[in-house]
């Protein structure tokens, strides 16, 4: 079993910044990728951002260029950095490690961006 723990969510006005954690109980290098999703009410659970254990980036188009994702693999920590923020981008935002034997779901923290 993997615990994931996001951290890092709050109330930012629009144009501001945050910075996502999640930190993960078992070692991060041996997942295939490390993501971000975000979930409003009603609503699925969508891709923001992932990156793989090599390093490569993938981000959803409505956040490239204001997001960036990134792991810290001697803290199992992975990383959202999120700027410009936009109303639009409030939501509960969840970490999610892929292993290759299953994937494991923080229970997310939520993101409010006042307009």
């Amino acid at each position: 079993q993997v615990q994931l723990v996001e951290s890092g969510g709050g109330l930012v006005q629009a144009g501001g910044s945050l910075r996502l954690s999640c930190a993960a109980s078992r070692n991060i290098r041996t997942a295939d990728a490390m993501g971000w999703y975000r979930q409003t009410p009603g609503n699925q659970r969508d891709l923001v951002a992932s990156i793989t254990t090599g390093g490569q980036t993938n981000y959803v188009g409505s956040v490239k260029g204001r997001f960036t994702i990134s792991r810290d693999n001697a803290k199992n920590t992975v990383y959202l950095q999120m700027e410009s923020l936009k109303p639009e981008d409030t939501a509960v935002y969840y970490c999610r490690a892929d292993f290759p034997w299953r994937n494991f779901w923080g229970k997310g923290t939520l993101v409010t961006v006042s307009s």
